[in-house]
């Protein structure tokens, strides 16, 4: 082992013992530190400081650093500055002329920090001498150093010292940056002179700053610890070098605290005096103060990437220097003002809770009445706020989210400051109300405040209706959907835009409606992309001076009444209804999008990353002009209904239940938004009729609809009059009975009526028929959720009698025949018959009157009011049966079919009769979803009334569709779609109209067999016509629907089908009339015998 490595483990050795000893026994004795201290001094005298290693060197260090925490309270000056000289040198690496290079990071870490432990202020407590006299013995001890330490001669050492501790507090050790800049802020703070202060503040400002910021580091931002150090070096640096205390002292300022010291500064400027005559010092003067504090405001301008540090202590620390430093330099730094503010405002919006409060409190400290600056901190804060709201015109076209997000937070910060400051309050109300000068900013806000189309989609239905139609109890809560700012594109900076304009109410309070009255007025002048974004600024105003967000459902409360606020809701309500449906273009803004989006210019757009977009060659200069026209001449228009709607809800969360009368007005246009095929707007709408029912206090929208029925009724009459005639206006009617369901009954007769008093005037026009027929169907869905006629079939009619039966009731018979039949005829009940000889008695008459007054068990009960409802929707519909219109006529038809179910047959038979020959024309209509809706009408009126259908089914119905099963046999044979191989049927889509006209007569068929007493010719006729549909090549819809159709007829006449499908199949001998060999139907035949018949055939045809 070598000298080094031997006296290196001694050091270890000793260091180890004086740590046990000192947590053993306490503080050491001056005569223990004497007999420690020889032996090292003695090795640093006989060595040159080159030839000890570092190794060495830092375990002397170390030694001495623990020497010196219990020796300091006995150590005299002169030792104490050699081992400060000692310590520095080796820190500067300077400790040897011939010395090359610097000493290592553990070695200036321990040089650091026996620095520390000469300088650092100590606990009285601490003293081994005990506690008599230790506070007195302390301040004595500490000011000798201090005194010592700025003495002329010591003075280049302590600039040197700081020098090296600038160096260090550079490192990336971070154990010797985190002491180095913990000596750096002691050394500022006590032991350099007030006038060489000036003279290290510049490099003290700039290493310090570079540290803050975290210049260099490859990981972007620095330690939250190591900025909170950097920050308070650099404010114990202003505080001493250019603070009021010592710039007033030194006349560099003049601080005034009454009358007569006004008059002397507006008279007389400041002279500055001399407090020291050092080489060292620099004088303050008001030139140099003028110089400095110019300097320092672009130091401190540079803190402010701070503000998005991740970790809170940083962000704690930069509140605390902002709030110091505007303490301590309110005279000589005035111009930095305006920035610190804006720090402790930014910080007061904070994520981080501690952050946050922090900052406001400093905030209200210092504007507090109390507080000496708060007439100077006031108009600055006011002054901010008027330079960010200005800022914002300039600030969204650049893009720079950051920067806008800033603006807004600082807006919103000083806003939310007025609930505690009533002067702030006043001047928020000043910069809305109308000497706030809202025509200059106003204007500029609104041409750079533009609004994004929405993402969502134009689709063909609407979505909110479906999603209100399967919700109609409004248990889930819809949000309104968000708005996007065309330059933005965080969600953050959008939110702190939005934030602001809400904390702008809030603060102003009623005196803010001037500002809502002057965005309103801009948007009734267009429907522009201006006009859209002056009604969403005025929303935003609204819901802060209201105090209510559109994000979160309202609460009804009992609150204070605020009749300014309520009077102008009122009357914002009746504007836009009003205005709901003019669709005035602003002139000017028409004229800039024809002049801008022309067809051969180029369309310029500010993009963040890559899109691509695939077209075919030549496309991509019409794709730019079709999308900038869509957004200009569609978008702006829907945005503006859906800032509307919003302001529509945020009235109503202002009158809550004084709101209800004015749903006259507003429950249309509410309606005509829900089905509104544009999904953004859709969406609005029901989070508005939610948000509404709300706020008046009612369960859920269908409870509001219900309430205000007659309101939507007048509503719907009004638009669909020949003077106002609004074609969506019977698909709102729809909607509207939709939602409120089974409980309309007690208001159909108002919607039929309306609904036939606009189809005799409007008949002709095929998109108002169809939406009137609707709400009729829908009327008659809702009826016939209450009320259903049995749908079995009579068993005495149409059930056949088995063969054991047949034969039972033959042999009695046939054994019997030559009789007499007096038995039988006196047996046989003939009914009720008079017991007695005609008479006009007065007993006959009473009995006369039992009789009549006695029930007819026979007679059907009077039709209920909703079947007579029924009944008038049914018959004045019929005459739409020979519409023009197509679809009308197939509506027709299923509105009769979904009315069957629900008439009584007296009702309904005398209608089906007057229209028979109609429905019989739509059989041969050119449409086939007409014809298929006609087979639909069959299908019902074979279930429920088939005695009624009995000769129609046989006669009529069946007749035409064995004509057109012909037809469509030989169209599929020159159809392109039908299915390829030997006797295939049908086609192999099953959205082909042949195919749809096959299902729809095999299941008209189906329900006339189960339903109507069969009639053997035409049964025969319609088993051998659909075997076809049995071949296993056909489609297996056709197939089951045929199995279901020969189900039916075997329950009938099994012997009819057995025969006929078994002679198809060959199986029956000498009988080649109905054998089909093209045709493979075994499996099918098999399954449908198996229902009926105890065994399938066997390969003889026996069963």
């Amino acid at each position: 082992m070598s000298r080094a490595e031997t006296t290196q483990d001694a050091f270890k050795k000793l260091i180890q013992t004086l740590h046990e000893v000192s947590s053993a026994s306490g503080p050491f004795p001056v005569s223990l530190i004497s007999y420690v201290f020889f032996p090292i001094s003695t090795i640093l005298r006989r060595n040159p400081s080159s030839a000890i290693p570092d190794q060495i060197l830092e375990k002397i260090l170390v030694i001495l650093g623990i020497l010196c925490d219990t020796w300091w309270w006995d150590m005299d000056t002169q030792t104490w500055e050699q081992i400060f000289m000692l310590c520095s040198a080796i820190l500067g690496g300077i400790e040897a002329k011939d010395r090359g290079k610097n000493r290592d990071d553990e070695t200036q870490y321990a040089a650091v920090q026996c620095l520390w432990t000469l300088v650092h202020p100590r606990d009285p407590s601490e003293d081994s001498a005990g506690p008599f006299n230790s506070a007195l013995r302390f301040s004595t001890k500490y000011a000798a150093f201090q005194s010592h330490a700025q003495t002329p001669t010591f003075i280049p050492i302590m600039g040197q010292t700081v020098n090296s501790l600038l160096a260090s507090a550079e490192s990336r050790h971070t154990p010797l940056q985190k002491v180095s800049l913990q000596m750096l802020q002691i050394v500022v703070k006590d032991y350099l002179p007030d006038g060489f202060v000036p003279s290290v503040l510049p490099g003290i400002i700039s290493c310090m700053s570079k540290i803050a910021l975290g210049t260099g580091l490859s990981k972007g931002w620095a330690n939250g610890d190591t900025v909170a150090a950097a920050l308070t070096v650099m404010k114990e640096a202003i505080i001493r070098a250019i603070g009021d205390d010592i710039c007033a002292m030194e006349g560099a300022v003049r601080r005034v605290t009454d009358l007569e010291g006004l008059a002397e500064s507006e008279s007389n400027s400041p002279k500055p005096t001399t407090t020291s005559t050092s080489p060292y010092s620099t004088a303050r003067t008001p030139v140099w103060l003028h110089g400095t504090s110019s300097q320092l405001h672009i130091a401190l301008n540079s803190l402010s990437p701070l503000l998005s540090h991740p970790t809170p202590s940083a962000l704690l620390a930069l509140v605390s220097f902002s709030h110091t430093i505007l303490l301590a330099t309110t005279l000589t730094v005035p111009q930095s003002q305006p920035l610190l503010l804006s720090f402790l405002l930014s910080l007061s919006s904070s994520d981080y809770d501690t952050v946050a409060e922090q900052s406001r409190s400093f905030l209200l400290e210092l504007l507090s009445p109390s507080s000496t600056s708060c007439h100077t901190f006031l108009p600055v804060l006011l002054q901010i706020s008027k330079d960010n709201l200005a800022a914002l015109p300039r600030l969204l076209p650049s893009h720079s989210d950051s920067k806008v997000e800033h603006a807004a937070k600082v807006v919103q910060a000083v806003c939310m400051l007025a609930n505690g400051l009533q002067a702030i309050a006043s001047g928020v109300s000043i910069l809305l109300g109308p000497n706030g000068g809202i025509e200059r900013w106003g204007w500029s806000l609104l041409s750079t405040l533009e609004l994004d189309s929405p993402t969502s989609p134009i689709s063909m239905a609407s979505t909110a209706q479906l999603m209100l139609e399967n919700d109609s109890e409004g248990q889930q809560w819809v949000s309104f959907p968000l708005v996007t700012l065309h330059h933005l594109t965080s969600q953050s900076a959008q939110a702190a835009v939005e934030g602001m304009f809400q904390s702008l109410g809030k603060a102003a309070g009623d005196d803010c409606l001037f500002a809502v009255d002057w965005f309103l007025g801009i948007s009734e002048r267009s429907r522009g992309s201006r006009a859209v974004s002056a009604l969403w600024c005025a929303c935003r105003l609204l819901e802060g001076v209201a105090g209510v967000s559109l994000n979160s459902p309202v609460t009804p409360h009992v609150a204070a009444r605020r009749n300014k606020l309520e009077k102008f809701a009122r009357g914002l309500v009746r504007s836009i209804s009003e205005f709901w449906d003019e669709d005035t273009v602003d002139p000017v803004e028409s004229t800039t999008r024809e002049t801008t989006h022309d067809a051969d210019s180029m369309l310029v757009e500010h993009v963040k990353g890559l899109t691509t977009v695939r077209t075919p060659g030549g496309l991509e200069q019409s794709l730019s002009f079709r999308t900038a026209h869509t957004n200009a001449s569609e978008i702006q228009p829907i945005l503006h209904t859906v800032f509307r709607l919003q302001a529509l809800a945020i009235s109503s969360a202002i009158l809550q239940s004084r709101f209800t009368p004015l749903l006259l007005n507003t429950v249309y246009p509410i309606l005509h938004s829900l089905v509104a095929k544009a999904t953004y707007l859709s969406t609005t709408a029901l989070a508005t009729l939610q948000y509404i029912a709300h706020a008046t206090s009612y369960a859920s929208p269908a409870n509001l609809l219900l309430s205000n029925f007659d309101y939507a009724l007048d509503a719907v009459s009004r638009r669909l009059s020949r003077r106002w005639l609004d074609a969506d206006a019977a698909t709102v009617l729809l909607i509207l009975v939709r939602l409120v369901g089974q409980e309309v009954v007690q208001k159909a007769g108002d919607v039929v009526e309306e609904c036939f008093d606009r189809l005799d005037e409007f008949h002709g026009y095929e998109v108002l028929v169809d939406g009137l027929v609707a709400v009729l169907a829908e009327v008659v869905a809702v009826v016939g959720q209450e009320t259903h006629k049995p749908t079995e079939p009579n068993p005495s009619l149409f059930t056949s009698p088995t063969d054991p039966q047949r034969f039972d009731s033959f042999f009695p018979w046939f054994s019997g025949r030559n009789n007499s039949h007096a038995t039988d005829d006196e047996e046989t009940d003939f009914g009720p018959v008079p017991q007695k000889a005609w008479g006009s008695g007065a007993g006959d008459e009473e009995g006369e009157t039992a009789a009549g007054q006695a029930a007819d068990p026979v007679a059907e009960p009077p039709p209920t009011p909703t079947q007579l409802l029924t009944k008038q929707i049914i018959s004045r519909s019929l005459f739409f049966l020979t519409h023009g219109s197509a679809t009308i006529r197939a509506r027709i038809l299923i509105l009769l079919s979904s009315s069957v179910p629900v008439l009584p047959d007296s009702a309904l038979l005398q209608s089906i009769h007057h229209a028979w020959p109609f429905i019989l024309n739509r059989l041969s209509d050119p449409e086939s979803f007409v014809v298929a809706s006609a087979a639909t009408l069959i299908e019902s009126l074979a279930i429920h009334v088939g005695d009624f259908m009995y000769r129609r089914i046989w006669d009529d119905i069946w007749p035409r569709f064995r004509t057109m099963l012909n037809k469509l046999d030989a169209a599929d044979a020159t159809s392109a779609l039908a299915r390829r191989g030997p006797a295939v049927v049908g086609t192999e889509s099953a959205y082909t109209n042949s195919h749809r006209l096959y299902k729809a007569i095999l299941k008209t068929m189906t329900a006339a067999v189960d339903g109507v007493q069969p009639h053997d010719p035409a049964s025969w006729e319609v088993i051998l016509a659909f075997r076809r549909m049995l071949h296993n090549q056909a489609h297996i819809e056709l197939q089951v629907c045929a199995r279901e159709l020969y189900a039916a007829l075997g329950n009938k006449n099994e012997d009819a089908v057995w025969l006929a499908l078994t002679a198809t199949e060959g199986k029956i001998d000498k009988w080649p009339f109905p054998y089909e060999p093209k045709w493979d139907i075994e499996e099918n035949v098999g399954l449908i015998l198996g229902r009926f018949c105890g065994s399938t055939t066997t390969g003889n045809g026996e069963s």
